[in-house]
């Protein structure tokens, strides 16, 4: 009898041991499985991400060639008819008591700075002088236009000697910068806004741009259905994710806006 009940606790422990290592065996590879279908997804993510990439680069390339070729034309059509107009109007024989003489003068005024502001766009537009004159002086030249204009203030400071960036960085950044400065000029009712440049020696770039508007909640805007809807602020971001660069955003009502770019070159 005693015989009997050991073989019958030997067979337990034994179905017990084998049960275990099923549950074991059956755990483990739910476990691989598990792990296995999050690396594919992740990997699956991945390339979604680097095809999003790719397409969204290739995007902005055609954008940018776009930018080149609308320059060019300006310059060599646009440019040189108002030139032709400009002299034109020098070379007409009047006289100053001619009746025509002073709607003649401010005419050529006018041309004079139609002539000066389409030689800024073109230069803002083509990316070559972007990459030929450096990153902060592109920056000080947007910045000097519209002091020109007389209607708002404008601080601009460099710190640092500027380093070399990619080609494409250096435009990305400045094609941001053009977008913040688009967006305070329409929407922010801001009398001044300030620039800082820093190239730290650590190869750090730090941009920042202020302007005292009438700013705006950033959550709220975050969390609308017009959140990032906007041509302009999703060309935004895009440039500043594919460059690597971070890009923080901060706002209040009544307090103007103030965006930091940090790039590592």
């Amino acid at each position: 009898m005693q015989d009997t009940n050991q073989e019958i606790y030997f067979v337990v422990v034994i179905g017990v041991i084998l049960g275990l290592v099923l549950v074991g065996f059956i755990v483990t590879i739910l476990y691989l499985y598990q792990r296995r279908q999050h690396q594919q997804e992740q990997e699956m993510l991945t390339l979604k991400d680097s095809y999003d990439q790719e397409v969204l680069r290739s995007q902005i390339e055609i954008q940018e060639n776009t930018f080149r070729t609308i320059a060019q034309e300006l310059h060599d059509n646009i440019g040189q008819l108002l030139s032709v107009v400009k002299i034109s109007l020098s070379i007409l024989p009047l006289e100053n008591s001619h009746p025509a003489w002073d709607p003649i003068q401010s005419s050529r005024q006018i041309l004079n700075k139609a002539i000066i502001d389409l030689s800024g766009l073109t230069k803002s537009l083509h990316t070559d002088r972007i990459s030929d004159i450096g990153l902060a002086a592109a920056i000080q030249s947007e910045m000097d236009s519209i002091r020109r204009t007389g209607i708002i203030d404008v601080v601009c400071t460099v710190e640092g000697d500027e380093f070399q960036f990619e080609d494409q960085k250096r435009i990305f950044l400045f094609r941001i910068f053009q977008e913040i400065l688009n967006n305070i000029l329409k929407h922010s009712k801001a009398s001044t806004i300030k620039v800082s440049l820093h190239f730290n020696v650590n190869n750090l770039f730090v941009m920042t741009i202020e302007d005292n508007g009438i700013g705006f909640n950033v959550e709220e805007k975050r969390n609308s259905s017009q959140a990032l809807k906007g041509v302009g602020l999703k060309s935004m971001f895009n440039r500043a994710h594919l460059i690597g660069a971070s890009l923080d955003l901060s706002s209040e009502p009544g307090n103007g806006t103030r965006v930091v770019i940090k790039l590592s070159a």
